[in-house]
């Protein structure tokens, strides 16, 4: 059985009353509710949280790093799934473009970077933890759009098990090339997990500063 948008979970301000809203997507094994605690942490009040689940807590079967085949067609029941999402929020709640944030966390964040190098606007902004654009290491990465300086931040550790290096890389110099405004933060010998940093620097992002601690 493939994803369903309608499974989800909410935190935060009711939908009807944020003046924002955080889309956040977990990781392999996780759920809606493990994402959702994140939202704990988010300093800015004003936000609504929506958090969709995947079937069997795994939004594809595979390493992101293998052939996009490999993972179909669960990888495009998932970018259906968060294109979903944004639509239900825009239509049902008027939520603007520049109002929407995307949070995700290993294969999450995966996917959300995935889904808006594939569908680029001005959204609020776009945080990637643990995570990279989808594919193997010949991938061509023809996006169309422009983020218009949108804020982008990536956090992962240097020796991340599941991520590595090159593709927090690469997926950095694609998101400067649409005119994102990237943040990118590799983490010296970090396990596969959040940090306390990266929730600051995101918690800046938000706020509209920028972080004097990043470095690549």
């Amino acid at each position: 059985m493939l994803h369903n948008s309608a499974n989800f979970q909410t935190a935060g301000l009711p939908l009807e009353e944020a003046t924002k809203v955080m889309i956040m997507v977990h990781g392999r094994g996780g759920s809606a509710r493990d994402i959702l605690s994140l939202s704990n942490y988010i300093q800015d009040k004003g936000f609504a949280f929506i958090a969709p689940e995947a079937q069997n807590n795994t939004w594809y079967p595979h390493s992101f790093l293998r052939p996009i085949e490999d993972n179909e067609p669960y990888l495009s029941s998932a970018l259906e799934t968060l294109a979903a999402t944004r639509a239900r929020l825009q239509a049902d709640f008027n939520f603007k473009l520049p109002q929407i944030y995307w949070l995700g966390f290993s294969q999450g964040a995966c996917l959300i970077l995935e889904f808006v190098a594939r569908n680029a606007a001005e959204y609020g902004g776009v945080f990637g933890l643990s995570g990279g654009l989808i594919g193997p290491a010949e991938t061509t990465r023809n996006y169309k759009g422009t983020f218009s300086d949108m804020p982008v931040f990536l956090g992962c550790s240097n020796k991340d098990p599941h991520v590595p290096e090159y593709r927090v890389l690469e997926s950095d110099q694609v998101f400067k090339r649409m005119n994102a405004r990237v943040t990118t933060k590799l983490y010296p010998n970090f396990t596969h997990t959040i940090n306390e940093d990266e929730l600051n620097i995101v918690n800046l992002l938000i706020a509209g500063e920028e972080p004097t601690t990043a470095f690549i």
